[in-house]
Formats: structure tokens, C-alpha cells, sequence
């Protein structure tokens, strides 16, 4: 038993230290850097990238960094037979360096970026996010026409992609599948073609400005962005230095929650609602309540094998995982002529498949094998619990499972991505860059694997319990040992709340219709999810369903603005609730 006691109490003392440094590193959480500086910054990259498009088409100066006769060059090529390609040795030659900057610096930069600081950080500086808004900045976005039938007056509103649509209900598989395709195009044609991938880049922002323009808000990275379902695994319920917004959030501006600067220079919201349990207002609540989503699990899963496939399929075309190494892919060209070749190379024999059907079905066959091995994990892992007679919910099981799955993909993935910049360097430089992924990924999953939706829910409804207690005429430091409602942590407060509060039906009315009312305001909360959001508070102090109806209804007769848009009679929301009482 003492044992047992002791190892406990190591996890938590690691979690607590995880927690520690997390915070002391993170310090100021990168969404509260004012917008101004932001929009600086996602200007410069916008910039930068545009450069690199360029290159991409006309450079003639990187290669001169790349010749064999550059002494001073750490990216200068070997002379004579740098790798062998199924069987046949490959010499390297002089080339510009737009393909190896994307490829090995600049897409490995960005996903260790989510894992450590976060999805909020990155979407508030994506490039392709940012020019997406462009239609918007303009005031050119699509309209559609909407006529009150019972006042015949005529108004515009933004088109949004409704939450029951066909893409509302299954983005995660096109994204999904963009992805995929992606991936093929990048082994099949962009690679090392300049011209290519340039008209890639450039056709992919066409689409995302098209997308900003057909619908409203961030549309094109919630519904169609490849890039999300990167960001969905790497990030989880949070960055290991992300914030927190659903915890001491006293701004209505969260995380990378859409944001303006009005004519006074103060930021404000510009959230159109374009998405539902949106992730750039809370990442941790959109997490919880995605998790059973569909497309969820093929994200997950399938984003595995997918990292796997696409870097072994470099030794199944080759014959070795020296040619990946070599970085001689970002720049051998003329990938059009090899799409018939054969695409595989096993035990030093061409398999007569060509390459640009091989390719998809190595990629298609690992994404199957994984799905098909973390569903059994899985089922396997809630087996164990059951034996051990420890049960979990299903949903804490999928989280564990995932943030498995997230610790495992991140560390394949810089075994690979961006390893032929680092190989350029002296040892100590690329073992320096082993300990930082195994280290931030590690911590990262110590953090994660600790949470749990009923504590995210408990951390969400603390602040607003601890207001209204300090409403109520109790004198409550008498019984904390001289310590006050603030010095209380989230279940502390839920305990306390439960005790108070049983005490008195009337007080435990007052308290939930201040928490209601509050929730209300600051949007964490909507008429239409309040009831399951405010669950498990409300079987804790025993309210019923129908007084929680009777609470929104009095909220929405004091002010309706709580409830619905101002434009909207007063009286539909009292009539609303009131017909579900």
C-alpha cells in the first residue's frame, strides 16, 4: 500500500512540475499579444512567403551556395555518387534552395510549433489563414438576401456552412483526404519541381481567398484547410504552452479567436459563428466535445500511418533510407518523367508497379493498417481496465489512446522531417535536437494524459462559482483556515459549492441563475447547449431540468440580448422557453 501511495504521489509531483515550468516558460500567452503586433508579424510571413514563391520560379543566386567549388558552404553538394536509387548511383548537382527551405525548414518548424505553443498561436500568424481573410478586409464577402416575413424588412447576412450540412457534418473526411492527396502530389510532382510546386502554392491560395469569399469567418481553415487535421493531432486539448481560456478569462477575446481594432484602437471581437465548438475560442472544450465526431478517429489514426507511409515509402522507391537522408529529393527535378517508373524497390528488385499507383496505395495501405491497430489498442486497453475492475468511460479511453498516438507521431516525424538541413551540421547540434523532441513531447503527454472533460468542465465553472459564493452573506475564511475563495482550486470550489449550497434550495437558485447569466455573456455558453454544458453542476445541487428553463426564460425577459441578436423581439425568447417548461 505504500507503494502504491508512493508512486501516486511521484505522478502528481511530476504533473505539478510539468505544470510549473509550462507556466514560468509560457508567461504571457501569445494570444494576449495585441493584434497590432500580430498583424506585423503575420505580414512578414506573408512576405516571406511570397519570396519563396518566387524563388521557386526564378533563383538565380541560392545555387551558387549549393556548388561543390563554395568552400565556405555547409549546403555545398559531395562530388561524385552521393546515394544509390534502386541500385544506380545518383550525383548530386548545383540547385537553388526554395524546395529544401519548405520542405526541411519551414513545415517542420510549424508542426513543432503546435505541439509546443499551441493551435492558437499558429492560426493567429498562418499565412494562408491570414490572406483567406482578405474578401473580408474588403467588404466583398457573399451576401445572401433575408426578408422578416412578419415586418417584410430586408436584410444581408454572411453565408456560413451550416452545422447540418453535408460539409458541416463531414470536413474532417475531405480534409482528411486533401491531406492524402497532398502528400501523393508532393512525392509524385512538387517535390523538387519548382514550377510545380510554386503553381501549387499559389492555386492553394486562390482557393483559400475563393473559400473567404463564399463563406464567412475562418471557413477555409475549419471546413477545407489540409493543414487542420495537423493541427487537431498535434495540438490535443492544448499546446504544452498554450493557454488556457477557459480558466481566469475576464476578456470576451480569446485565444485566436477572430479579432478587429475599432477607430479607438481597441480590439474586438469579430466572431461571426461560423463554426460551432469553435477551436480558435477554446481549444480544450472544441477538443471534449469532438472527440466522437465523424472523421475524429480516421484523423487521429489514419494521421499516423500517413507520417509513416509517406517517409518509408522513400526506402520502399529506393531500396534505402539514405536517399531520404541525402535531401537529394528536394531538388532532383523532372518528377514528371518518372510517374511511370517502377514505384517499388524491395530486396534489390524493381516491382513492375508504376509510381504513380504505387505511391497512393503504400500511403492508403499504412493509413488502413494504423486505424485498423489503434482501434484494436483501443478496444484492448478498455478490456484491461475492465479486468483490472478500473473502468473508463469511453471517451477518457479514445483521449488516452490519442494522446498515444500524438506522442508516437510527433517523434517518428522528426526522426525524418527536416533531418537532411540537420545532418549538415556537427553532431552535438542534431543530438541537442533529439532531446528537444523527446523532451517537449514527453511533457506534452505527461500534461495531457492528466486531463479529463470532468475536470476541464469543474476548471470552466470554478471562477464563475467563486464570484457568486463571495455574493452570498457567509463569512467562508472562518472555515478555510484563514484562507480565502481564490486560494480554493477548481474541485475545492465544486465541493464547497455543493456543501453551501445543499444547505439552501434558494441560494443554490441564486448562484446557478448569476453562473447562467454569466456564462451567457462572456459566450462560453448559448441558449442551446446551456442545459448539458450546466449538467453536471445542476445534479450536484439538485436543480431540476424545468427550473433551469424557468432561470433562461426570467435572463432572457431581463435582457434578451443574453439569448438572441437585439434585432429580434424581446418576446421570442420568453415564448421560446416558455413552451419547454
Amino acid at each position: 500500500m505504500r507503494t502504491i501511495a508512493y508512486n501516486k504521489e511521484i505522478k502528481s509531483n511530476i504533473s505539478t512540475l510539468v505544470i510549473m515550468i509550462s507556466s514560468i516558460i509560457a508567461g504571457n500567452s501569445f494570444n494576449k499579444v495585441s493584434e497590432k503586433k500580430v498583424h506585423i508579424i503575420r505580414w512578414l510571413l506573408v512576405i516571406c512567403w511570397i519570396i519563396l514563391i518566387i524563388s521557386l520560379f526564378y533563383d538565380p543566386f541560392s545555387s551558387y551556395l549549393t556548388a561543390p567549388d563554395t568552400e565556405w558552404s555547409p549546403l555545398k553538394i559531395a562530388p561524385g555518387c552521393v546515394v544509390f536509387f534502386q541500385g544506380e548511383c545518383v550525383k548530386d548537382q548545383p540547385h537553388s534552395l526554395g524546395t529544401t527551405i519548405f520542405w526541411g525548414l519551414v513545415i517542420p518548424s510549424a508542426v513543432m510549433l503546435l505541439l509546443v505553443f499551441g493551435h492558437e498561436t499558429w492560426r493567429r500568424i498562418c499565412p494562408l489563414s491570414f490572406l483567406s481573410q482578405i474578401p473580408r478586409a474588403l467588404g466583398i464577402q457573399r451576401k445572401r438576401k433575408i426578408v422578416n416575413n412578419r415586418t417584410g424588412k430586408v436584410r444581408y447576412e454572411l453565408v456560413k456552412v451550416a452545422p447540418d450540412s453535408w460539409l458541416g457534418r463531414n470536413h474532417l473526411y475531405l480534409q482528411f483526404g486533401l491531406l492524402f492527396l497532398g502528400l501523393n502530389l508532393r512525392i509524385l510532382l512538387i517535390n523538387s519541381e519548382g514550377l510545380l510546386m510554386g503553381s501549387f502554392l499559389i492555386l492553394t491560395i486562390l482557393c483559400a481567398i475563393t473559400v473567404g469569399y463564399l463563406f464567412a469567418g475562418k471557413s477555409w481553415c475549419h471546413y477545407f484547410c489540409p493543414m487542420a487535421p495537423v493541427q487537431m493531432v498535434y495540438n490535443g486539448p492544448r499546446g504544452l504552452l498554450g493557454s488556457e481560456a477557459h480558466q481566469g478569462q475576464n476578456s470576451k477575446i480569446t485565444q485566436s479567436m477572430c479579432r478587429i481594432i475599432d477607430a479607438k484602437g481597441n480590439e474586438k471581437s469579430a466572431c461571426v459563428g461560423c463554426q460551432s465548438r469553435c477551436l480558435d475560442i477554446d481549444a480544450e472544450r472544441s477538443y471534449w466535445q469532438g472527440l466522437n465526431k465523424p472523421g475524429r478517429k480516421l484523423v487521429q489514426y489514419g494521421y499516423l500511418g500517413l507520417v509513416v507511409g509517406f517517409y518509408l515509402y522513400y526506402w520502399l522507391c529506393s531500396g534505402t533510407l539514405d536517399y531520404y537522408y541525402s535531401g537529394i529529393w528536394t531538388h532532383e527535378g523532372n518528377q514528371l518523367a518518372t510517374l511511370y517508373n517502377p514505384g517499388w524497390y524491395l530486396n534489390g528488385h524493381l516491382i513492375p508497379i508504376p509510381k504513380i499507383i504505387a505511391a497512393p496505395l503504400s500511403l492508403a495501405l499504412f493509413v488502413g493498417l494504423s486505424y485498423f491497430l489503434c482501434q484494436r489498442l483501443e478496444k484492448a486497453y478498455k478490456s484491461y481496465r475492465m479486468r483490472k475492475k478500473k473502468p473508463l468511460e469511453s471517451q477518457q479511453i479514445k483521449h488516452i489512446i490519442f494522446s498515444i498516438c500524438t506522442f508516437v507521431v510527433f517523434n517518428i516525424y522528426f526522426l525524418f522531417a527536416g533531418r537532411p538541413l540537420i545532418k549538415l551540421f556537427p553532431e552535438m547540434v542534431e543530438l541537442a535536437f533529439n532531446g528537444l523532441v523527446i523532451m517537449v513531447s514527453t511533457l506534452w503527454l505527461v500534461r495531457t494524459l492528466g486531463r479529463n472533460e470532468q475536470t476541464y468542465s469543474r476548471e470552466s465553472l470554478a471562477q464563475g462559482l467563486r464570484r457568486q459564493l463571495q455574493k452570498l452573506p457567509f463569512d467562508f475564511s472562518k472555515f478555510l483556515e484563514n484562507r480565502s475563495l481564490e486560494d480554493l482550486n477548481s474541485d475545492e470550489v465544486y465541493i464547497l459549492a455543493q456543501i453551501v449550497l445543499s444547505i439552501s434550495q434558494e441560494k443554490s437558485l441564486q448562484v446557478y441563475k448569476g453562473l447562467l447569466r454569466e456564462l451567457l455573456e462572456q459566450g462560453f455558453v448559448n441558449p442551446d447547449n446551456s442545459l448539458e454544458v450546466l449538467s453536471n453542476i445542476r445534479q450536484e445541487l439538485d436543480i431540476p431540468q424545468e427550473k433551469h428553463f424557468t432561470i433562461l426564460t426570467e435572463l432572457g425577459t431581463e435582457n434578451p440580448d443574453l439569448l438572441y441578436p437585439p434585432e429580434q423581439h424581446p418576446g421570442v425568447a420568453q415564448l421560446k422557453w416558455s413552451n419547454r417548461l
